[in-house]
């Protein structure tokens, strides 16, 4: 039960379950899972700026290694951080 609200909370089967029927594209077992939620918003906080041990918080890891796994920057946001070492300079 939900301490807020009173209501009963979703299994992880439930949770699962739903997330694929309303993600899924391809029909039943095509949509996104549980894990793919997590790793998108770890990735999303490290693309805004958060740290290392702000990321281990949010996702309650113990250790660094277990973090970056999840942590998969985008191209652009590779690109950002590369110009910071030559601002201005586009050939990069």
């Amino acid at each position: 039960m939900c301490p807020d609200t009173g209501l009963a909370r979703l299994s992880y089967g439930q949770a699962r379950a739903l997330s694929d029927e309303h993600t899924a594209l391809r029909g039943p077992g095509s949509g996104w899972d549980l894990y793919e939620y997590r790793h998108s918003a770890l990735t999303h906080l490290g693309e805004q700026g958060a740290s290392l041990l702000m990321l281990m918080a949010k996702s309650r890891h113990k250790k660094p290694e277990n973090v970056r796994r999840y942590f998969k920057p985008s191209p652009e946001a590779i690109a950002e951080l590369t110009s910071l070492l030559a601002p201005g300079d586009t050939r990069r």
